[in-house]
């Protein structure tokens, strides 16, 4: 179909990880980012002790080796919020979280040149159905925000396409007959679906519209499970729904703000560390209060918050894993099942199984017209809500992709076709 080098890529501009993709007959779609890997996780270290930025997992190691700094992850949550007009503080400057977006695709951008040996004034990026549920404007805002940070960054033209129809393309290369496929895009932000029809036939068109039946998504991800499970089973150890003096119970903004990826480094603020205060004295339960402390000090959220993960990745394949959190206070590690994770993650499940319902409503469909369940995206290794989407669609095959690569290869056939 592509018989030379596409002048375009395709930007998968993840919450927890990206990647871009370049057609290159012969060779891998995706491209080289960091260490002959193809992926980039989207995380940005600002290291105060050698005054230098690092990206990825390098950002990663830098921060648990303890370097005073300032990691941020999970920028694409960023997008659609009013954090995107707030700033974190850098080496006692504040940034701007839209410099530090651009910072990131910047870099996105220069890695992936380098790999290609070429430059890259045209993409497709990327999108979620919704960057913001149920708000036209807020979400039109957000592709607005996105496409000025990445025009900033050097992409002279660019476009968008949802996320699962980038994913179908991907998919579709593969196939030799048509499929009606649900295209089940779980990343880290947001749980998105696209019901289309695939065919070698129908890849050779220019125009797919038709092929397009139903788009439908959510703003539930990986990361928001991650949230569900650090506030079900590391903050409590911290004070989360301990009682005050008086009977009731601890105010909970701080411990929300320490399980949520991007806001984070909010809780290092004086504001947040007067806020720690007002709870300590109200406390009756002050020793995991002092550990709640202790995390503060050693702006340690991020840390718990990998701890969390881990957990989480455990319970996809273990019935049972251990939150070990003795580094920050000896002796602390408990116990978490998958039973525990699946209760706390009910009502995300929830949310993401109500959005297949509808999206089969609108495309006026059975469950059983589907012939093809297409997982990808890490957050849909989470087995609960796999299994909750497959239920729904008894009489489909359930398969899965690259589950980070995916959408980020199809957006690059997307970018050939329309950029050449």
């Amino acid at each position: 179909m592509f018989q030379t080098p596409a002048r375009a890529c395709g930007v998968d501009f993840g919450t927890s990880n990206s990647t871009v993709g370049q057609i290159r007959p012969g060779a891998e779609t995706l491209l080289s980012l960091e260490d002959g890997k193809l992926t980039l996780p989207s995380a940005v270290f600002f290291n105060a002790d050698e005054d230098s930025t690092h990206f990825g997992r390098d950002a990663m190691a830098q921060y648990l080796d303890g370097y005073e700094g300032r990691l941020v992850r999970s920028l694409k949550s960023l997008l659609g919020s009013q954090l995107i007009d707030a700033t974190t503080e850098v080496a006692g400057r504040a940034l701007p979280f839209r410099e530090l977006l651009a910072t990131f695709i910047r870099e996105l951008k220069r890695r992936a040149e380098e790999a290609a040996g070429r430059p890259f004034d045209c993409a497709v990026f990327g999108r979620p159905v919704f960057f913001v549920d149920g708000k036209p404007e807020a979400d039109k805002l957000a592709e607005d925000t996105l496409a000025q940070i990445a025009r900033a960054a050097g992409f002279r033209e660019l476009s968008f396409q949802f996320e699962p129809i980038g994913a179908a393309f991907h998919y579709e290369r593969t196939l030799d007959r048509e499929e009606l496929v649900l295209i089940a895009d779980i990343g880290g932000g947001t749980a998105d679906f696209s019901l289309v029809r695939l065919s070698p036939e129908r890849a050779k068109r220019d125009e797919r519209r038709e092929d397009l039946l139903a788009n439908g998504g959510v703003h539930v991800g990986g990361t928001d499970f991650d949230r569900a499970l650090n506030l079900a089973s590391a903050m409590p150890l911290l004070g989360l729904g301990s009682r005050t003096q008086n009977g009731g119970e601890l105010p909970s903004q701080l411990f929300y703000q320490l399980a949520t990826w991007h806001t984070i480094p909010f809780a290092y603020t004086r504001t947040a560390w007067n806020d720690f205060q007002q709870l300590y004295r109200m406390s009756s339960e002050r020793e995991k209060l002092d550990r709640l402390s202790r995390l503060i000090d050693r702006r340690a959220g991020h840390w718990l918050a990998l701890q969390v993960e881990q957990v989480k990745i455990n319970l996809s394949a273990e019935e049972l894993s251990q939150l070990d959190l003795a580094e920050l206070w000896p002796g602390l590690v408990a116990p978490v099942t998958r039973a525990d994770f699946t209760a706390a993650s009910a009502e995300l499940v929830s949310r993401v199984a109500q959005t297949v319902q509808e999206l089969l409503q609108q495309a006026n469909l059975h469950s059983t017209d589907i012939d093809t369940l297409f997982f990808t995206g890490g957050g849909s290794g989470v087995p609960q809500l796999r299994d909750a989407i497959s239920q729904l669609l008894p009489g489909a095959r359930a398969c899965e992709g690259d589950l980070f690569g995916s959408i980020g290869a199809g957006l690059a056939v997307e970018a050939a076709r329309r950029y050449g």
